[in-house]
């Protein structure tokens, strides 16, 4: 088996609010000495540690703001996300669901904890992921990809050591359902203790 460099090990920065519903440490592109060039086509990664939410009849988040160039790829792993973009695309992101989401040419978007989540609060954490276009696609059509947990590809570890659900690319031949348009291996590995 061909072995590989590790190239980094980070740690989070500080947190910070994005809007008033997303409190993220940023690990991506917090990197000293590494240039974004380096990372391409990974442009930041945000991280919404766990946290309790309380219930509220106005849900936390973010308003409309512009993207274009790039996608999103945001991953919830407790709570609900609500999302709506000037394409028309839009919906709920549930726990274990995935939207991944090509602003490509631009759009606008927002993004807020989910209506009737937050009316009855609860544990809230995510993952963001931005991922450059290359560049004979960042002028394409905006669209949109909702990925719920059930249809990831799920490989499960012999010895009982856990399972790997894997979102975008492949993993010992169980293949992800995400089309990107990069080479991109996403997955969530679930391991049990001592797996």
């Amino acid at each position: 088996m061909a072995t590989k460099k590790i190239a980094f090990v980070t740690h989070p920065q500080e947190a910070h609010w994005v809007g008033d519903g997303f409190r993220v440490h940023n690990f991506i592109p917090a990197i000293p000495g590494l240039s974004m060039q380096e990372m391409d086509p990974f442009i930041l990664l945000d991280y919404n540690a766990k946290r309790m939410v309380a219930p509220s009849e106005t849900p936390g988040g973010v308003g409309v703001h512009p993207h274009r160039g790039f996608e999103t790829v945001t991953i919830a792993y407790e709570g609900e996300v609500e999302h709506h973009d000037s394409a028309k695309h839009g919906g709920v992101i549930r726990r274990g669901d995935v939207q991944w989401m090509t602003a490509a040419s631009g759009i606008l978007h927002k993004e807020y904890h989910a209506k009737e989540w937050a009316k009855k609060g609860g544990l809230f954490q995510m993952v963001q992921l931005w991922t450059n276009l290359p560049a004979h696609d960042k002028m394409s059509a905006p669209k949109y990809q909702s990925i719920p947990n059930d249809t990831m590809g799920k490989h499960i570890l012999p010895d009982h050591a856990g399972l790997v659900e894997v979102i975008a690319g492949e993993y010992q031949g169980t293949a992800g359902p995400a089309r990107t348009h990069s080479p991109i291996a996403l997955m969530n590995a679930k391991l049990n203790e001592g797996g």
